[in-house]
């Protein structure tokens, strides 16, 4: 079976592996916590293991993002993510850092629109 490449298939593609990376490599940051990232919770007033509460649930959205099945699943526990992020930027007045989370939000938002749109594409048998 060939699977055919379209702008919208290639779109998909790769805002699905860019939701992936992100979420991958702000696991790792929020894991390690360098000083920088620790201390930022710090001075958002959250305790110093909360850090390890965001990374692991980065770390646990970012392969459920990956595979179609569960990607609705991933997609809901990364925007719970993102929403934290961003209550957590505006409550702090950190207006210049509230582009990030809105964005990615939005990313989500477009990759599950296109997973449905593919799903409705293959039910009628056309090319996505």
């Amino acid at each position: 079976m060939q699977i055919a490449l379209t702008p919208r298939s290639l779109a998909r593609s790769l805002i699905v592996w860019g939701l992936v990376a992100f979420f991958l490599v702000g696991a790792v940051g929020n894991i390690a916590a360098p000083e920088p990232i620790a201390a930022e919770y710090a001075r958002w007033g959250y305790p110093d293991w909360f850090h390890h509460v965001t990374g692991l649930l980065e770390l646990a959205a970012a392969p459920l993002l990956a595979r179609q099945v569960t990607r609705r699943n991933g997609a809901m526990l990364a925007a719970l993510v993102m929403v934290g992020a961003l209550f957590t930027l505006l409550a702090n007045g950190d207006f210049d850092h509230a582009s990030a989370p809105v964005t990615v939000l939005v990313a989500l938002g477009l990759c599950l629109y296109l997973d449905e749109k593919a799903l409705e594409a293959r039910w009628e048998g056309k090319t996505f």
